[in-house]
């Protein structure tokens, strides 16, 4: 079910719902200069470690290949840490959304997570 298109999708939207929590913590807790960088710099910075950090045998290129609990390491990290910087942003109600189709996600998801473990 990993790989079923609107699946696929969902993550996709997730993974650009991520990016952008990002974004926007970064544009509401700062001022100044930093408030720019802190909204480019560290989506930007987040979108290029999911983008080149792969398990061996994932769909895609991998640039740097890891152990599949590293990936899920990472994988939690990057939607974890977007839902907390929601909330650090008081964006509590788009943070519990982005839990919740998170959530959903990797339970529909949860042969690729059971392959990543055994990687």
């Amino acid at each position: 079910m990993a790989n079923h298109p609107l699946n696929l999708a969902l993550r996709f939207i997730l993974e650009l719902g991520a990016l952008g929590a990002m974004g926007f913590w970064g544009w509401t807790q700062h001022t100044g200069p930093s408030r720019w960088l802190w909204t480019i710099i560290l989506p930007l910075l987040a979108a290029l470690l999911w983008g080149t950090v792969r398990v061996p045998g994932d769909p895609g290129y991998a640039p740097v290949a890891v152990h599949g609990i590293v990936r899920l390491l990472l994988e939690t990290v990057f939607f974890g840490g977007a839902v907390w910087l929601l909330i650090a942003a008081g964006q509590s109600g788009w943070a519990i959304a982005l839990l919740v189709a998170t959530l959903i996600h990797y339970a529909l998801s949860c042969d690729r997570i059971l392959w990543m473990l055994r990687q």
